[in-house]
């Protein structure tokens, strides 16, 4: 087993104690001092110089010294705690300094507070941060440390669910298969769950149960509906209903073929035969009559629709070639006004002279100032006159072949814009003269329309017309001689029909009361049917219930198996009969968190640190705090140290090896 002990804690202007060194030397000690004192103190150093946090796991406590008022006492200390420690037989020292940062700018008599630094130490070296957190990480991760080194870390700090993860890492868990197989009774579990978890399968059930009552409450209101729904049939019998049907259909097919008779009369239909003979001889001489003046209709519509089609073609090229024509206006102006540009730079670059007066100093030499040779002088103004005329000359010749491109440019858009006007007077020609050629065949289209021949002139067409007009009154004659006996015939049929719709009523009636009696029965099984079901659930959810039983029981009886003084409850029943994950230290039955003394409550934590040590293969140095609660502490392998209320001990006095020193 690992084990760490204190050999010193020195501290130095932290949390209001100037200069104090608590010299354990690896064994038990006891602080004794009254309230202020700086016991806790003692316990806030160790832990801060290892991990940055006080006793109580905060991080955002105040180093520095206050006053009554809450202000810091003094600016500009060094607020510092080593710890050194044995582990495993080698000393180690860590040390921490934290200060504040004061900077004296340039021009500026006071300093400025800049925030704050702080520097560690690791066996006296300096380290960064890193490092030094590095080095106490691979003594022992923080969590198992403070676990072992404060009592009531366990109890008081640690959250529920990280208590129950710690007594479960400790002990271990029970797996599923494990609780089954310690009670007979839950064998049956293992096929119910299948891949499911029992929680899933308990939301399953839930779920379930909750649909079948829903179903189970609407069954009988949908019984009594149906009931209630169902018409009286007592007086009905079913196979005189059909018999009845049968023979009333057979009146009727007898009186629809009498009808037809009357209907059908020999002359009559000879008759309409004839009416129809002679319609189809007037469709024919109709066609012949006018089958030469509509062939020349139709042929002067395909020509008009031809020239207009021509026209609209020509229309879409004109509209083109005359935004055709805008846009080469467009260019030809800007092409004109670059030329215009050119020609007033030309004017403008031959009108230059040499400047003479520019050159006027040219006579004395640039370095010593003395007057140059005649000749020098002469010869230089000779060559930049030339430079002058040869500039001048490249320059107009670059503007004249500009302004030439440019004339040229001009030339070709208007000869191209010539062109193109040209071919829309052409187009314009075509499409007026397509215009008037339209115009003119509609004026020959109405004329052909007006001279297509009416088959009411015509001599044939007008006898079968009287033809066809006197075969008709014969036929109303013969219809109006039958149309007593036909509406006689129809006012039976009419009778025979509704006395079997009554019938055809009174057997749906029958259907009706079949298909709901049917339904009821269906819903009777279906009523059976979710009641088993329902029975199966509620055997399910005891089994679950009872496998949960059974685990706490057996889980709780393994966690304290480990412990010899604290007890653990890791769940406690709801009203609704579930189960919630909690998880309690008890003593003697007492909770901790009510109606447990301190002396309990101390000997209780030593207790958990006794177990955490033996599974972690650690110990460390344990602070007990408010340690004048307890007269015996429980034995323990690790260092203790020992906080104690003095009301007569003004300042800090350690206890040691039964040596007293007051400091």
């Amino acid at each position: 087993m690992k084990q760490i002990t204190l050999i010193s804690l020195t501290l130095r202007n932290f949390k209001g104690i100037r200069d104090f060194v608590l010299d354990a030397a690896g064994k038990n000690i006891s602080a004794y001092g009254d309230n202020a004192t700086g016991k806790t103190t003692l316990f806030d150093g160790f832990v801060w110089t290892l991990f940055g946090k006080d006793s109580q796991n905060r991080t955002d406590f105040e180093i520095k010294g206050l006053d009554e008022n809450g202000k810091v006492v003094e600016h500009g200390l060094q607020h510092e705690v080593e710890a050194i420690l044995m582990v495993d037989r080698r000393r180690r020292s860590f040390k921490k300094v934290f200060a504040e940062k004061w900077t004296r700018k340039r021009g500026q008599a006071a300093a400025e507070f800049g925030g704050h630094t702080t520097d560690y130490y690791v066996d006296g070296v300096p380290v960064k941060q890193g490092q030094y957190k590095a080095e106490i990480d691979a003594l022992i991760s923080e969590d198992i440390f403070k676990l072992l080194t404060n009592p009531a870390y366990f109890n008081e700090i640690l959250k529920p669910d990280a208590r129950r993860k710690v007594l479960l890492d400790v002990c271990g868990d029970m797996t599923d298969e494990e609780i089954i197989a310690g009670n007979k009774q839950l064998a049956p579990l293992t096929d119910i769950l299948g891949d499911r978890s029992l929680e899933d399968h308990r939301k399953v059930i839930a779920a379930r149960r909750t649909e079948i009552n829903k179903e189970l409450d609407k069954i009988p209101v949908r019984i009594d509906e149906a009931r209630r729904s169902m018409p009286d049939v007592s007086d009905l019998d079913a196979e005189l209903l059909q018999e009845d049907i049968d023979t009333m259909r057979g009146r009727a097919d007898a009186k629809t073929a009498e009808l037809q008779r009357i209907q059908s009369g020999g002359e009559l239909s000879s008759k309409e035969l004839r009416v129809r003979e002679i319609q189809s001889d007037m469709a024919e001489l109709k066609y012949r009559i006018q089958e030469d003046g509509l062939r020349k209709v139709n042929e002067q519509e395909t020509h008009i629709v031809k020239l207009r089609r021509e026209a609209a073609d020509l229309k879409v090229m004109i509209s083109a070639s005359e935004r055709e024509v805008e846009q080469y206006k467009r260019q030809i102006t800007r092409a004109e006004s670059q030329a215009t540009r050119l020609r007033e730079e030309w004017h403008a670059a031959n009108g230059l002279e040499f400047p003479v007066h520019d050159h006027e100093h040219d006579d004395n030499c640039p370095s010593c100032g003395q007057s140059l040779p005649v000749d020098q002088v002469q010869a230089a103004k000779e060559k930049a006159l030339a430079d002058f005329n040869l500039n001048k000359s490249k320059r107009l010749e670059r503007i004249s072949a500009d302004g030439k491109l440019a004339a040229d440019e001009v030339r070709t858009l208007k000869h191209s814009m010539f062109d193109l006007e040209e071919s829309i007077k052409i187009q314009q020609e075509k499409f007026d003269a397509n215009h008037s050629e339209a115009m003119a065949a509609e004026a020959t289209l109405q004329t052909l329309q007006s001279n297509v021949a009416n088959p009411a002139d015509d001599q044939e067409y007008q006898a079968k017309q009287r033809e066809a007009e006197t075969v008709r009154a014969e036929i109303e004659r013969l219809r109006s001689s039958s149309a007593d006996a036909i509406g006689k015939v129809q006012a039976e049929i009419r009778l025979i029909r509704a006395q079997v719709d009554d019938l055809e009523a009174d057997k749906a009636k029958l259907a009706t009361v079949a298909a709901t009696e049917k339904r009821i029965a269906e819903l009777s099984e279906e009523e059976r049917k979710l009641a088993g079901e329902f029975e199966k659930l509620e055997h399910e959810l005891f089994l679950t219930e009872e496998f949960t039983r059974s685990k706490v029981s057996m889980l709780e009886s393994k966690i304290n198996s480990k412990f010899k003084y604290a007890r653990f409850r890791l769940f406690e029943e709801q009203i609704n009969g579930g189960l919630k994950d909690v998880c309690k230290t008890l003593y003697n039955g007492v909770p901790y968190e009510g109606g447990l003394n301190n002396a309990a409550r101390i000997n209780v934590g030593l207790d958990i640190i006794n177990t955490l040590g033996q599974h972690y293969g650690f110990s460390a140095p344990i602070f007990v705090d408010n340690a004048e609660a307890v007269t015996q502490l429980i034995p323990t392998d690790a260092q203790v140290i020992r906080l104690v209320v003095s009301e007569d001990d003004k300042k800090l006095r350690l206890e040691h090896n039964d040596i007293q020193e007051v400091i």
